[in-house]
C-alpha cells in the first residue's frame, strides 16, 4: 500500500547550499529550504547530519542558498549531491561569487539567492534544522525555479534497462551512501538521509 514515491509529489524547490568557515568551503543540494517568517525574513534549512555543510555552517553561523532554475544540468547536481566534500573541493570549476559576508556560491542555474544568519539549530536525528534570518537577497535570472519532481522526471538520467552486468551494491542518489550486496530490501531506508530504497541506484562490478 506505501508508495513512497508520493513524497517526489510535494512542491519542493533545489537549492545550492553554500557556506565557509576556518578556510574550508562546501556546498551541497537540498530540498528543504522554507520561509517560516517574513517580519523579519526567516527561513529553515536541514541539511543530513555526518555531512560536511552543516558542520560548517555551525562554526560560521552562515550560508547561502541559490535557488536553482530549469536550467540546471544533472552534473551540478553530481558536483554537489553525490561528491563528499571532504574529499574534494565541490566548488573547484566553478565561477565563484562571495555575498557580503564572505560565503560562496555561483550564479549558474541559479535564478535568486538568499544570505543568510543562523539564529538557532536544532539536531533532529538525521538531519539538523536550522532556523536563519535572510539579512540580503537579490535575483539572480528571470528562469524559473525548478522542482524536486521536475528533477525526477526531467533532470535525473532513467536507470537504463537491465543488462548481463553484475550488481555489487547500491548509491543513495541523495547523500552519495553505498550499500553493499546484490540485493536492496524494498524497505530499506538510507542510514544517512533516511531517503527510501527507491533512491538508490545500482552499482556494477
Amino acid at each position: 500500500m506505501k508508495n513512497n514515491k508520493a513524497i517526489y509529489d510535494l512542491t519542493y524547490g533545489l537549492f545550492l547550499i553554500g557556506t565557509e568557515a576556518e578556510g574550508k568551503r562546501n556546498g551541497c543540494i537540498v530540498n528543504t529550504v522554507c520561509q517560516v517568517a517574513s517580519d523579519p525574513t526567516r527561513v529553515s534549512l536541514s541539511c543530513i547530519n555526518g555531512n560536511l555543510t552543516p558542520e560548517l555552517i555551525k562554526r560560521s553561523g552562515y550560508f547561502t542558498a541559490a535557488v536553482l532554475d530549469e536550467s540546471a544540468p544533472y552534473k551540478l547536481f553530481e558536483d554537489f549531491g553525490l561528491r563528499h566534500g571532504n574529499e574534494t573541493d565541490k566548488f573547484e570549476g566553478y565561477e565563484v561569487f562571495k555575498d557580503g559576508l564572505g560565503i560562496p556560491y555561483i550564479k549558474d542555474h541559479a535564478c535568486a539567492l538568499l544570505s543568510c544568519k543562523v539564529i538557532s539549530a536544532e539536531d533532529l536525528g538525521s538531519h539538523t534544522l536550522f532556523i536563519a534570518e535572510v539579512v540580503d537577497m537579490d535575483k539572480l535570472s528571470d528562469r524559473r525555479p525548478v522542482t524536486y519532481s521536475e528533477y525526477h522526471s526531467r533532470i535525473k538520467p532513467k536507470k537504463q534497462a537491465e543488462t548481463q552486468r553484475k550488481i555489487v551494491g547500491w548509491r543513495c542518489t541523495i547523500c552519495g551512501y553505498v550499500y553493499d550486496g546484490p540485493v536492496l530490501p524494498q524497505d530499506y531506508i538510507c542510514p544517512l538521509c533516511s531517503h527510501p530504497a527507491s533512491d538508490f541506484e545500482p552499482i556494477y562490478e
